[in-house]
């Protein structure tokens, strides 16, 4: 199974989300049989680590994004992917957008789709501290949904 988070920069949201899952995998010694990544809709940041700000709040809680790098959705990701789960509304519309017709790729709303109480990740960028916080809260929770779900497909 090969799951891609996607969010507008791959700075924040889905970097943390990648962290969050992969610990998630690793500690359910699933890691051999899923694959994740993530990315981004926009290309600003390619390259570039995660926003200092997602690399502090996710160490607080045991996980490290130090070694990610930003990259842009390209075309091949939608055959790569089985499952691409974007932060919010609008970068679920580009990627369907993008999406090639030969896609085997399932997308959705990474909290919509375990019916969490909220649709979105909210993009914490330009707010404080605590929007890094709520992320990874919202993150976790839903991680361990993705889990149990990949565990029954399995």
């Amino acid at each position: 199974m090969k799951v891609l988070f996607v969010c507008m920069g791959n700075i924040c949201r889905s970097p943390t989300a990648e962290a969050v899952f992969r610990k998630c995998v690793q500690d359910a010694q699933l890691d051999d049989r899923i694959s994740i990544d993530s990315a981004g809709t926009g290309d600003w940041h390619v390259g570039k680590g995660p926003d200092q700000r997602s690399c502090l709040a996710a160490a607080k809680r045991g996980y490290d994004l130090s070694a990610l790098r930003a990259r842009q959705v390209v075309e091949d990701d939608f055959r790569r992917f089985d499952l691409g789960l974007a932060m919010d509304h609008d970068n679920l519309e580009r990627l369907q957008a993008l999406r090639p017709a030969d896609s085997r790729s399932e997308l959705d709303l990474f909290l919509r789709r375990y019916k969490l109480g909220e649709d979105i990740v909210p993009d914490p960028y330009f707010g404080g501290d605590e929007g890094f916080e709520r992320v990874l809260e919202l993150v976790e929770r839903a991680s361990a949904a993705l889990l149990d779900e990949i565990r029954g497909r399995l």
